[in-house]
C-alpha cells in the first residue's frame, strides 16, 4: 500500500476488507509499543510476542498488496476524456481490428495518425489507443519501486544525452599582480541511455473474440501492462544493458573510498551473504553516510522484503527494536535510521556478494527512457484457432548520477565507507 491516503480512499470506495486490515495494522503497531515499553516481561517474551507482530505485518502487507494491484488495475476504457470524431473513428476501426482483422489497411494507419499524431511504427503495426499506452505507464509504477522512485522521460529518438558537470569552478588565491595560471575546470562528462525494443505476445482463443460480452480490449491491455511491468522492473534494478536496460546494481561497483564518476560506492556488510553477528546495523549506518549530505533528502532504502525481515530483527542489548519504525502514513516498508524503506522484491536475494541493499536518492540517480508510442500486430495465421496480439514498445535505463545512490555489498572485511 502505497500510503495512507491510498488506504482511505478504497475504505471510501465500500471496501469493508480495506477498513479491517487497515484497523488490525494500527492495533498491531499498538501492540508492538505496548511490548517494547513494558518492563516485566523477559527477553524471550518480548521475542516472540514480537516475532508474531511482525508474522502479522508481513501478512497483512501482502494482502493489502494484492488488494492495491486490483484497485489500480488499468482500465482501459474508463475515465478517459471524451474522444474528438477523429478518435471515436480510429476507437471503433481498432476495436473490429483485434477481434476480426478487418480494416488493418492504410486506411487504419491515416486515421492514427489523424486521432493521435503517430505515425505507425517501422517495423509494422499500429499505434495503440492512448488508455492501452498509458495503462502500462501505470502498472510499472505500481509492480515495481524502481520505475515509480526512478525519473521518467518520453523521447522521439533512439537515444537520450544529457551532458552532467561532474566538478564545477573552485576559488584559487593569488598574489598581488600575479595569476594562478590556467585551469582546466570545471569537467564534463556525457552520460547515454538507449531505447531497445521488447515484445508481449498474448495468445486468444478465437471464440473469445467472438464472445462480445468480453471487453476484449481491456483484458489486453492488463496482459500486456503486466508483462513488460514485470520485465522493466526486473531489469531497472539487475539488467546488464546490453539490448535492455542497465539496472542500479549492474554498473561498475567499487569500495566506497575508491569511489569516482562512472563507478557505483558500495560498503561491506562485514560478512559474507548476511549482516555482521554483531552489531550488525553499524554497516548500515555507515552505508547512510556514505551518500553524500546533499542527496540524503529524498533519499530511500530500496532492498526486498527478505532483507527487510532480517533488518527489523536489528536490536540493542536489552531487546528494544530501535531502528525499524512503523510509518502509517507511508509505505508498508516504514522508516530505518529515520529514512523511507521501499520495497523492490527485483532486488537480490542475500547471498555471497551480493548487493541486496542500496540507499540512495533515486530521482537523481536513474532515468528511465521511453520511445513514444506502443504498437501492435495482429496475427491469425501463424496457430489455427487462437490469434496473437504482438505489443511492442521500446525503452531503456540507467545510472545517470553516479554520486546519488550507495549499495551495500554483503562481503567480509572493512565498511569501505
Amino acid at each position: 500500500m502505497s500510503d495512507l491516503k491510498t488506504i482511505v480512499g478504497l475504505i471510501e470506495a465500500g471496501d469493508a476488507r480495506v477498513k479491517a486490515i487497515a484497523d488490525q495494522q494500527q492495533a498491531n503497531q499498538k501492540a508492538l509499543q505496548d511490548v517494547l515499553e513494558t518492563s516485566t516481561k523477559t527477553k524471550a517474551e518480548k521475542d516472540e510476542a514480537i516475532a508474531k507482530i511482525n508474522s502479522e505485518f508481513v501478512s497483512l502487507r501482502k494482502e493489502l498488496t494484492e488488494i492495491e494491484k486490483k484497485a489500480n488495475r488499468p482500465k482501459a476504457d474508463g475515465g478517459r476524456r471524451e474522444d474528438t470524431p477523429e478518435q471515436a473513428e480510429y476507437r471503433k476501426a481498432f476495436q473490429t481490428y483485434i477481434r476480426t482483422g478487418e480494416g488493418g489497411t492504410r486506411a487504419l494507419a491515416d486515421m492514427g495518425r489523424k486521432a493521435m499524431n503517430s505515425s505507425s511504427d517501422s517495423d509494422g503495426g499500429y499505434t495503440v489507443m492512448p488508455e492501452m499506452d498509458m495503462a502500462i505507464d501505470r502498472v510499472v509504477g505500481t509492480m515495481g519501486a524502481m520505475a515509480r522512485l526512478a525519473d521518467t522521460v518520453t523521447i522521439g529518438t533512439q537515444k537520450w544525452e544529457k551532458l552532467v558537470k561532474t566538478s564545477g569552478m573552485a576559488m584559487r588565491r593569488v598574489a598581488n599582480g600575479g595569476t594562478g595560471g590556467e585551469t582546466i575546470e570545471p569537467k564534463y562528462s556525457k552520460v547515454e541511455i538507449e531505447v531497445f525494443p521488447a515484445e508481449v505476445e498474448p495468445w486468444v482463443f478465437n471464440e473469445l473474440m467472438e464472445d462480445s460480452r468480453v471487453n476484449l480490449e481491456v483484458d489486453l491491455a492488463d496482459e500486456a501492462a503486466i508483462g513488460f511491468a514485470e520485465g522493466a522492473n526486473a531489469e531497472f534494478i539487475t539488467g546488464d544493458g546490453v539490448g535492455k536496460a542497465r539496472g542500479i546494481t549492474a554498473h561498475t561497483n567499487v569500495v566506497n573510498s575508491s569511489y569516482a564518476w562512472g563507478s557505483v560506492g558500495y560498503v561491506r556488510s562485514g560478512k559474507s551473504a548476511a549482516f555482521m553477528s554483531v552489531a550488525p546495523a553499524d554497516r548500515v549506518i555507515s552505508l547512510q553516510h556514505a551518500l553524500k549530505s546533499q542527496y540524503r533528502p529524498g533519499a530511500v532504502w530500496l532492498t526486498n522484503d527478505a532483507t527487510l525481515a532480517v533488518m527489523r530483527q536489528m536490536k540493542d542489548g536489552s531487546g528494544a527494536y530501535y531502528l525499524w519504525q512503523a510509518d502509517p502514513a507511508a509505505a508498508f516498508g516504514g522508516r530505518f535510521l529515520g529514512a523511507p524503506v521501499e520495497i523492490d522484491d527485483n532486488m537480490p536475494a542475500l547471498g555471497a556478494g551480493s548487493y541486496s541493499l542500496a540507499f540512495g536518492n533515486f530521482k537523481r540517480a536513474y532515468k528511465v527512457v521511453n520511445r513514444v508510442g506502443t504498437t501492435l500486430i495482429r496475427d491469425n495465421i501463424t496457430l489455427k484457432g487462437q490469434t496473437k496480439f504482438n505489443f511492442r514498445r521500446r525503452f531503456g535505463g540507467g545510472i545517470v548520477n553516479y554520486e546519488a545512490v550507495k549499495l551495500m555489498s554483503f562481503t567480509t572485511g572493512a565498511a569501505g565507507a
